[in-house]
Order: structure tokens, then C-alpha cells, then sequence
């Protein structure tokens, strides 16, 4: 196993667990809030959690994302993520497969979670540039059931031996998108992916975009922590937070995943309510896992579920998908943001009335 490669892998780790110990930033989320309507509410038993988007169904609506591999220390904490996906019932995405295709040695760190995980939703990780035969290579060291393709420009620019090409990656998901047997999700790293991004995407053969927005963890902050200056610690919150990407990218020809600054049960049910198929969370859960062990992350998802099932219920949901029938009320900078991309915030407050909401101008339906 290639020493620098496994070096960066537990530094990203690392450095991703103390940003989750410091006192977390603004949150576009805590922007988004529920219309309260008194009466609204069904019986427990009258709510499931199964969702369905691109001709997958999970479960639940709420998956382990990206996090690591490469290392044993991160073929450690992947074992324990692929136990606790397996005792819960949620899909779970490897970490970027770069390493495995520049050192087959490591291959272990990332085949465990198809090991701890047989019966399993597991989704590969690849970047752009991943050439066919090793986008093929990921799905079956893996028998993944989804291929993730990682767009990360921001990352790899603050990333000292970080790539500098980015013209071929528009090809390169289409070429990977044709050859592989599974669907593509293309997700972004914590900088989002924007209306325009998407609607690229639904041209491209991609099943899902997982807008993967700020608001979680930092990866340019976490490249500026290995670089001796910090030299790029100006693209502090570079990138659109995961409820603007919602928002912006209704509409736009894709089903879409949520990922990015996703803290409780309660960003679940608003990504939800906002369009999401699934939501995402990788850092929250690595920190739990790290710091109690996997009886606790197990804990701690399950908990998740039983409370985003009362959410749902006192909301008048019966499915995830129904939640998006809800009245919300769009406030703060991402209030802002809506009226600068033309998005209709006061539809999205009368939606159980008067049916989706449009942005302004296009007819599309929310």
C-alpha cells in the first residue's frame, strides 16, 4: 500500500473528524422552515419511509455518503460504516477508489463493505478521470449496485498535487455512463452542483446528481490544512449550500440525492421536502463512529429513522416523496439567492393548497 497515498487518506480523516468538533458555522437549512398546520397529521402506521427515484427504491431515505479507504486505518472505519449500513438497512457509497487503481494492495480497505454489507445497497466511488475499464473495475470489486463519479475542482485545486485538467470530465462521465451496467450518480464533494451543472448531467446519461452542497464538510479547508501556508484559505465557504442546490436545481431534468451540512432528522425531512430523493451523511456519522465506537453509529441511524418517521407523521406525510406537498417558508440569504434565480419562495409557502411550485417564468413543476 502505497505510504503517501494512505498518508493523505488518514489525513483527510483526520482533518474532516476536527472540523466536525469545532463549533459549526451557519446553516442554509435552519433557513428553510415548516408551515405548521395543527390538523395535518396521520397515525404512525399510516408512514413509510420506502422512497423511490431513477428506478431504484430504498428502504429509507438516507444513506451513508462518501467518506474514505485506502489506508487500514480508513479500511478500519469503512469495516464499521458497512456493519452499521447493514444492521440499519441504509445504502452506503464508497470513498474515492483513486487509491485502489493506483495500489491494487489496498483494495481490502474498500471490498469490506460489500463484505460487512452482502445483502446491501453499496455504491462505488470514482472520480472524472477514471477511465472505463477502472469505473467497471470499482462496481465489481465492490458488486456495487450504483456507481458515484466524484466532481471536485475546488478540491483538487487547493490539493497540492491536485489535478489541473478539468476539460475532459464532461466526456469521461458520458463515456463512463455508457459502459458501465449500473446506474451513474454524479455527486459533488461540498460545493454544490447548481441548476446549470444538472441539467448538463441529464444530457450526460447520469441516472441521479447528488448536489452535494456546502455546508459540511470543507474539503478546500481540509487541502489548505495539508499545505504549509495555507495559501487558499480565501474559498472559506466557496460553493452553494445543499438548500440553495435543491432549490436551484428543481425541475432542471434529473432526480437529485441531498448531501452537505446535513446535521438531524429535521435537514432530512427539509432536503425532502425540497425535492431530494435520499439525503446523505458522512461527517456527522464519522465523527459518531470515531468517537463512540459502531454500537453508537448504530444508534444514532436508527434513532435518525425513528424520528424522521415522526416527522413525517406529524406532517401529514405518508411517504418521503409526499413531503413535498408541504408548506415551507424560504428566509434569510437563501431567501435572497431564490430571488436572484428567479425561484418562486411564496409558492413553495402555499404548496398544500395550490399544488408544486414553479420558478418564475419556465412552467417547471417543483
Amino acid at each position: 500500500m502505497s505510504g503517501t497515498i494512505a498518508q493523505r487518506k488518514d489525513d483527510h480523516v483526520r482533518l474532516a473528524v476536527e472540523q466536525q468538533r469545532r463549533p459549526a458555522a451557519g446553516n442554509q437549512f435552519d433557513e428553510v422552515t415548516f408551515v405548521h398546520h395543527a390538523l395535518a397529521g396521520l397515525d404512525r402506521d399510516q408512514v413509510s419511509l420506502a422512497t423511490s427515484f431513477a428506478g431504484l427504491t430504498w428502504p429509507v431515505p438516507l444513506y451513508i455518503n462518501a467518506m474514505t479507504g485506502g489506508s487500514a486505518g480508513t479500511g478500519r472505519i469503512n469495516a464499521a460504516l458497512a456493519a452499521a449500513a447493514h444492521q440499519t438497512g441504509v445504502p452506503i457509497a464508497s470513498g474515492s477508489m483513486s487509491a485502489y487503481f493506483k495500489d491494487p494492495g489496498c483494495a481490502g480497505t474498500f471490498s469490506v463493505l460489500r463484505e460487512n454489507n452482502p445483502g446491501g445497497f453499496v455504491m462505488a466511488n470514482v472520480n472524472a478521470t477514471a477511465s472505463v475499464d477502472n469505473a467497471r473495475a470499482a462496481v465489481d470489486l465492490l458488486a456495487a449496485d450504483a456507481l458515484q463519479i466524484h466532481v471536485n475542482t475546488v478540491q483538487e485545486t487547493v490539493m497540492p498535487e491536485g489535478d489541473r485538467s478539468f476539460a475532459s470530465w464532461v466526456p469521461q462521465i458520458a463515456a463512463i455512463a455508457a459502459a458501465v451496467q449500473v446506474p451513474v450518480i454524479v455527486k459533488e464533494v461540498g460545493f454544490g452542483l447548481s441548476r446549470r451543472s444538472v441539467q448538463q448531467l441529464a444530457g450526460l446519461g447520469v441516472a441521479v446528481a447528488d448536489l452535494g452542497g456546502r455546508g459540511g464538510t470543507d474539503f478546500a479547508a481540509i487541502e489548505n490544512g495539508r499545505r504549509p501556508l495555507g495559501d487558499y484559505a480565501y474559498l472559506d465557504g466557496w460553493g452553494l449550500s445543499t438548500a440553495a442546490c435543491l432549490l436551484d436545481a428543481a425541475g432542471a431534468g434529473l432526480p437529485v440525492l441531498a448531501s452537505g451540512g446535513v446535521r438531524h432528522p429535521l435537514d432530512v425531512a427539509r432536503a425532502l421536502a425540497l425535492g431530494a430523493g435520499a439525503v446523505g451523511a458522512s461527517g456527522t456519522f464519522l465523527r459518531t463512529l470515531l468517537d463512540g465506537g459502531p454500537d453508537a453509529l448504530i444508534t444514532q441511524i436508527t434513532t435518525w429513522l425513528d424520528q424522521l418517521a415522526a416527522l413525517l407523521t406529524l406532517l401529514g406525510a405518508a411517504h418521503p416523496a409526499a413531503l413535498t406537498s408541504c408548506d415551507v417558508l424560504i428566509g434569510g440569504r437563501l431567501r435572497e439567492f431564490c430571488a436572484d434565480r428567479g425561484i418562486d419562495t411564496a409558492a413553495l409557502a402555499r404548496r398544500s393548497t395550490t399544488g408544486p411550485a414553479g420558478r418564475k417564468g419556465d412552467g417547471e413543476a417543483r
